[in-house]
């Protein structure tokens, strides 16, 4: 059975590395154009098209991959594997791929539909997420289910480690996926009709810390947004990012100092405390944090250094 591989970022190559391990035989593989990286702006190649090249794959780059019919014809392939690609695909794309496009969605559907459903769920404290194999149809992520593996989210994982994990996941199930699609004779499940979510890429907005909120989700939110596009707050005219937090276990004294804290109040200036901060049922506690310009840096450290001291308070513009 002859694949052609559409995918683009790191998240998609263990997946295309699995197939190319089982004996596939993957005649392409479509991603995105190289982008400017960096100050420099220096020109970078996706991390698909870097591996698909060390394995000697011919690689496609289309503007608008809609428009190039006749080039997707030309592969030959019996099947399109999709994984975090990067364009829409139209009817007459997936016309060209007679045993069908699968994707690789890193969620479970039909809840987190759409570009961002990793973070989205992080964001959101869920505690269970997975991967679907869907068969792609025209609208979003809205195809029939071949196969589902669910997964825990432990409550310290990262956008980072989650993400890995799931293409870890991802690539093991399209393998399965692929063998039985080759077989034929399976069932498809559609998708409930109920529990719908859309989610959107994430933007850098997204990451601003609201103190007012609970340490549950504020942590949630510092987890979802590591490594990129990291969640931050203010303090004074220097932004300062996070990159990991817990709920604060606070001594007494300092459950009385935060009862008359503003949210987002530095609690305390003790270095061995770390630095505590008041939100709205309590306080978190900020592990990793990073002033502009500065190196990331623990929050103890960050007080030693004095960048932060009793009762300056932490906002959002």
């Amino acid at each position: 059975m002859k694949i052609l591989f559409a995918g683009t970022p790191d998240f998609a190559v263990l997946p295309l590395q699995k197939i190319i391990e089982r004996g596939f035989d993957v005649v392409g593989v479509v991603t995105q154009a190289d982008k400017p990286q960096g100050r420099k702006g220096t020109l970078t190649p996706p991390p698909v098209k870097v591996f698909a090249l060390e394995k000697g794959i011919p690689v496609f780059q289309p503007a608008k991959i809609k428009e190039e019919i006749s080039t997707l014809q030309s592969f030959n392939a019996d099947v399109m594997v999709t994984c975090a690609y990067g364009q829409i695909l139209t009817q007459a794309v997936l016309d060209c791929f007679p045993k069908g496009v699968w994707n690789i969605h890193a969620g479970l559907l039909p809840f987190y539909r759409g570009a961002s459903p990793i973070q989205s769920c992080i964001v959101n404290g869920e505690k269970e997420t997975g991967v679907s194999i869907m068969q792609t149809q025209l609208g979003l992520d809205c195809g029939d289910i071949l196969c589902v593996d669910k997964t825990e989210i432990t409550p310290t994982e990262t956008y980072g480690e989650l993400s890995a994990r799931l293409s870890a996941i991802g690539a093991d199930l399209i393998v399965k996926s692929l063998e039985i699609i080759e077989k034929g004779g399976y069932t498809l499940e559609k998708q409930a009709e109920e529990g719908v979510r859309i989610v959107r890429k994430i933007n850098k907005e997204q990451g601003k810390i609201d103190f007012t909120k609970s340490a549950k989700e504020i942590v949630d939110l510092v987890r979802g947004m590591n490594p990129a596009p990291l969640a931050y707050t203010q303090l004074g005219d220097v932004k300062i990012n996070v990159y990991l937090a817990e709920k604060a276990v606070l001594t007494e004294e300092e459950k009385a100092l935060a009862e008359n804290a503003k949210c987002g109040e530095v609690l305390t200036d003790k270095v061995k405390r770390g630095l505590l901060v008041k939100c709205g049922d309590g306080a978190v506690k900020l592990l990793q944090v990073q002033a502009a310009g500065g190196k990331v840096m623990g929050g103890g450290d960050f007080l030693n250094g004095r960048k932060a001291q009793k009762g300056q308070v932490f906002y959002a513009e």
